[in-house]
């Protein structure tokens, strides 16, 4: 018998809203747009060249994100994190991330899953580009976090990991002023080193340091 055929089934393309979400996300995350800048509607709708319901649909995507903070009365603005928001970000990643590496650990005889060192090898391998886009740093280090969070192959873990997305991009953006590209690879080489000499409280004392680093611009400023 003749093989079958089917008719093609051509890929959806990117909509006005997703490309427009895509063009503020990557400005949110390379600084062009500071935390707490205001996103007029009437603005975006000119630079863009879109429709005003599109620059709203847009801008609600972002907020489910955690990226933007739209406020009754006074419109959309970049999502910031204060001193609370940072030190409770802290205290929600320490409790999901150590858990995960606890199990990661126990449940591959004491080491960590490949999957853990390719990301940290990638992050590097960013790190070491002449002038990386940042937002490609930010993408390889999540990933590194996820990879360690994954490992623990509990779903829902995973699950409650990742509605905290949003907030990881800010918090990693908000890094960038004081984290050279050579201390955030190397940074991340040594947490795999020590999970599997120490084991879970090395990565309590990871967070902490980018945590410190975070507040030391906030409550000083």
């Amino acid at each position: 018998m003749p093989e079958a055929t089917h008719a093609p089934e051509p890929l959806g393309r990117i909509s006005t809203v997703d490309a427009l979400a895509g063009a503020l996300r990557a400005r949110i995350f390379e600084g062009a747009l500071a935390p707490g800048s205001r996103l007029p509607e009437r603005e975006l709708t000119e630079r863009y060249a879109v429709a005003r319901h599109s620059v709203r649909a847009a801008l609600r995507s972002l907020a489910a994100e955690g990226l933007v903070t739209i406020e009754p009365h006074r419109g959309a603005s970049v999502a910031s994190l204060d001193p609370q928001g940072v030190r409770s970000l802290f205290e929600l990643r320490a409790a999901l991330e150590l858990e995960a590496a606890h199990l990661a650990l126990e449940r591959n005889g004491g080491r960590l899953p490949e999957a853990v060192r390719r990301a940290v090898a990638d992050l590097g391998a960013i790190c070491a580009r002449p002038d990386p886009a940042w937002g490609d740093v930010a993408d390889a280090h999540n990933a590194v976090h996820l990879a360690i969070v994954r490992g623990a192959a509990s779903e829902r873990i995973a699950r409650a990991y990742d509605g905290l997305a949003g907030e990881m991009r800010l918090f990693v953006t908000a890094l960038r002023p004081h984290w050279t590209l050579a201390r955030m690879a190397a940074h991340h080489e040594q947490l795999i080193e020590e999970l599997e000499r120490i084991g879970p409280e090395a990565l309590r004392e990871h967070l902490r340091q980018g945590e410190r680093s975070v507040l030391s611009e906030k409550v000083t400023s």
